[in-house]
């Protein structure tokens, strides 16, 4: 269907012609190690060092970025479309299924509504088509809702759970908890051949990873288990990255949840008995939401998963009352109020800055044949865009002050000749060593010297 073909590339369209990133491991744990497979140079983060990740995800971008080759693909952002495609295909099924899902309880119209309102969901255009765990995990989770919501054909819908719930794990650990979610509601549910068909079709997922980190780091499943020793087990993750309260998701989570999902709540409680019930999705994101509550690390993007299933799972009650059971012109009005609080959420949530103008600025600076080294003035290592954005094997490196060691040796060092400053920081000193300003990309100065 069209409608759903547009929201499924929308977000990746978002991604690549904005650029920037929400978190550091959109580069560093997908672009960047991908980079370094396919042309042998590039930053190697700690995990791919200690083997905390698998290589599932970067192996399909590294096969993107050999076809670019190819192709003779040499822009970043040309590139970067190209590993788009195979996430704009998997958020395309994402919203298939969101639709499946709705049209179940809603109706046709219902469950078109239900699409608009997850597809226009502001959280899910700007994560939806990054290369973070979370945004290829929770299109995976949606798959697997929609499958095991099924009540005919239960072998199908069994194995395509299994498959979607376990690459939902293998993008990113943390969503184990959904699986074991998920199994459960099923025992509850007493449907014992989806349940058997779905670990069935989960167990081929693991052998695949089993057989992935064995080629990769010398043991099967070697890569899960350091996850969950360093995240779980012994509480590194707290110590290196910080511990914060519960209270610290209050904020996100307010800001992030879609206003028309509250409305289910009195629907579904209020309305006819038929109406109400504990949906595999709701239960997931719960569960879920409560499990992040209480790990010490915390950050806003893990929340991503749990707002989405949520939002699958009020969006066929708010829908169902909107296009089905109220009249025209209050169709229209409340229609119109839904969309754009989905529409509006994205604006505070993520609350990160995503520096689309840094990423947009480092291309354009290191475009051309004359362009020797790169210095990125006031952004650490992990908030700049790496050598996949840099798209060459030249020096670069970041600073944040003109007193820095990396910023004095640049500027004794001819090979860097060109630079990237934020809101004009060490304007003058870069000027002083010979830059002169070439563009302005919103924030970001570029300046060159010969």
């Amino acid at each position: 269907m069209l409608l759903l073909s547009v929201l499924g590339v929308l977000p990746a369209l978002i991604a690549v012609v904005q650029l920037g990133r929400i978190h550091p491991d959109e580069v560093y744990q997908v672009l960047e190690p991908a980079w370094f497979r396919a042309h042998g140079y590039g930053v190697v983060a700690w995990e791919w060092k200690v083997g905390l990740r698998n290589w599932a995800v970067p192996f399909v971008a590294m096969g993107m970025l050999n076809l670019a080759d190819v192709l003779g693909l040499t822009h970043p952002v040309a590139y970067r479309a190209l590993i788009a495609l195979p996430q704009a295909a998997l958020h395309v099924w994402m919203m298939w299924a969101v639709y499946r899902f709705a049209e179940r309880r809603a109706g046709p119209r219902g469950g078109l509504f239900s699409a608009l309102l997850v597809g226009l969901y502001g959280p899910v255009l700007i994560f939806a088509g990054r290369t973070l765990g979370e945004s290829l995990s929770t299109a995976f989770l949606v798959v697997a809702m929609e499958a095991l919501d099924r009540t005919e054909r239960p072998t199908r819908a069994g194995l395509l759970g299994g498959l979607a719930l376990g690459l939902a794990v293998v993008a990113r650990y943390g969503s184990a908890v959904m699986v074991l979610v998920a199994l459960a509601w099923l025992v509850g549910a007493r449907r014992w051949r989806t349940l058997a068909f779905t670990c069935l079709g989960g167990l081929g997922v693991a052998l695949g990873l089993g057989a992935l980190d064995f080629s990769t780091w010398g043991k099967p499943f070697h890569s899960f288990f350091a996850y969950v020793d360093f995240n779980v087990l012994s509480g590194e993750a707290a110590r290196r990255f910080g511990a914060s309260p519960a209270s610290f998701y209050a904020l996100p989570f307010a800001a992030g949840a879609p206003h028309w999902a509250w409305l289910a709540l009195p629907l579904g409680l209020l309305g006819p008995r038929r109406r109400f019930s504990l949906s595999l999705p709701l239960c997931c994101g719960a569960v879920y939401l409560a499990t992040i509550l209480g790990t010490p690390h915390k950050e806003p993007r893990f929340l991503y998963p749990g707002l989405v299933l949520g939002a699958l799972a009020a969006a066929p009650l708010v829908a169902d009352f909107v296009v089905g059971r109220s009249r025209a012109l209050l169709q229209a009005g409340l229609g119109a109020l839904a969309l754009g609080a989905t529409l509006a959420a994205g604006y505070y949530y993520p609350p990160d800055d995503l520096r689309a103008d840094q990423f947009r600025a480092i291309v354009s600076a290191t475009r051309g044949d004359d362009v020797t080294g790169l210095l990125i003035v006031n952004e650490g290592l992990w908030g700049a865009g790496g050598s996949f954005y840099i798209g060459k094997d030249i020096p670069w490196g970041t600073c944040d002050e003109p007193h820095d060691r990396m910023f004095q040796s640049a500027m004794g060092d001819k090979r860097f000749n060109r630079a990237v400053t934020f809101e004009g920081r060490a304007l003058t000193e870069l000027q002083a060593a010979g830059f002169r300003i070439v563009e302005q990309v919103g924030r970001e100065t570029v300046l060159a010297r010969d």
